[in-house]
């Protein structure tokens, strides 16, 4: 059986309220012609923006709106991921003819860059919520559209438009890592390094190359990693008397990108000292900085703190074989709001890891079971899990019991 259209949702949730074509159109700011359209299926698709305001006048979600395939990989369906992406890889590897043209699609008004920034707010909040549904099924038609808003900016306009771009395409790579989807999250950031480039705005690259660093973490090209993460952090290093936050943060992320990388190359002298260079920011930002000031873009790398510092020197104390160690500075960290949820899970996972390796598969036990409750459906997409609870499994040495056995399902490792 077909999936249903987006039109189709559309239609079916609007006579279930129930409301006219002209109500919705009303309620959400859009033409009757827009509503009318898309039910009748002549527009497939609408910009990001367009859907954000149908699905609200709806009440539901905008994932609501769209298919199940990318509901399917968020629920970690891996025989469909591929489905799932068709269109995330269609918009970022558009099919490309003779002298670089390419097939178009519906023609649209130039959208109106403050849309684009708002739904990369929107999407970027989607992705920390582990919701990967919405996040997947909306940046498709967001790329859409902001390569749009920079073919139709004006002059004056034009640096802006490329700078939305470059963090469009830094939220797909960010998601595309985090579904291991390596390749693709490739092409995503050096499409964002060149828009990045072209804006002439050094930050938002540099937030872009703490991602690609991510990336070669992932790939285990570790001193790739270190040489990028310390010659970008060589290029934006700031005045600490006059620079501003955003500049800050990111060098302090490239430095916990280059540590990350020196210690799983068996230098921890090297992490070390580079530890020591972003916790010296983190001081000098403090607590009173305004989060929306400690990024140029989406929070897709996290918002830098002393906090975070801490919750990557344990990490680092953990890969060097010192889960005592580990542990130990973990009671010493002070709690912070700021640090997103994809940094906060990883500490808890860190800190289940140091209780696992101690042979305290109890207190491990604890910190998972927590965790599965509060982010189940990131904790279903890291492997990094599974190796926790298979520590915990091997440690036990008798029949797991039911709530091991229900963590063990989730993360997908084999009875």
């Amino acid at each position: 059986m077909d999936q249903p259209t987006i039109g189709d949702t559309i239609a079916r949730l609007r006579r279930a309220r129930p409301m006219t074509q002209e109500g919705l159109a009303e309620a959400a700011g859009v033409s009757v012609e827009t509503i009318r359209k898309l039910e009748q299926n002549k527009n497939t698709s609408a910009r990001m923006s367009t859907l954000h305001r149908i699905a609200r006048a709806l009440g539901v979600p905008t994932s609501r709106l769209v298919g199940g395939a990318a509901r399917a990989v968020a629920d970690g369906s891996p025989d469909i991921d591929q489905l799932a992406l068709i269109d995330l890889r269609r918009a970022l590897t558009p099919a490309r003819g003779l002298r670089g043209t390419i097939p178009t699609g519906p023609e649209h008004e130039a959208p109106v860059l403050d849309d684009i920034r708002h739904s990369i707010g929107t999407l970027d909040r989607a992705y920390h919520a582990d919701d990967y549904a919405t996040t997947l099924t909306g940046l498709p038609l967001l790329i859409d559209e902001a390569r749009l808003g920079v073919a139709e900016a004006a002059d004056d306009q034009r640096p802006s438009a490329y700078e939305l771009l470059a963090q469009t395409y830094q939220l797909a790579g960010t998601v595309l890592i985090q579904l291991r989807a390596f390749d693709l999250a490739h092409r995503a950031l050096t499409d964002a390094l060149d828009a990045a480039d072209t804006s002439g705005n050094d930050i938002i690259g540099a937030s872009a190359v703490t991602t690609m660093c991510w990336l070669l973490l992932r790939q285990a090209r570790f001193e790739e990693t270190e040489q990028l993460a310390v010659t970008t952090a060589d290029l934006v290093e700031p005045s600490f008397s006059r620079s501003v936050p955003a500049q800050l943060a990111v060098w302090g992320w490239l430095l916990l990108r280059a540590a990350a990388a020196a210690v799983r190359d068996n230098r921890d002298d090297d992490a070390e000292d580079m530890l020591n260079g972003a916790a010296a920011a983190a001081q000098r930002l403090g607590d009173r900085v305004p989060d929306a000031l400690l990024s140029p873009g989406p929070a897709t790398i996290g918002l830098f703190c002393a906090t975070t510092v801490g919750w990557k020197r344990i990490e680092s104390e953990l890969i060097a074989g010192r889960p005592d160690r580990a542990l130990a500075l973990s009671r010493t960290i002070p709690d912070s709001t700021r640090p997103t949820s994809n940094n906060r899970n990883r500490h808890r996972l860190d800190v289940a890891a140091a209780h696992a390796q101690l042979g305290a598969y109890d207190e491990a036990r604890t910190v998972l079971l927590a965790l599965k409750d509060d982010a189940p459906r990131w904790l279903r997409h890291q492997r990094y899990a599974r190796d926790v609870v298979a520590m915990i499994v091997a440690g036990k040495r008798r029949a797991m019991s039911r709530d091991v056995a229900a963590l063990a399902a989730l993360v997908g490792l084999d009875p």
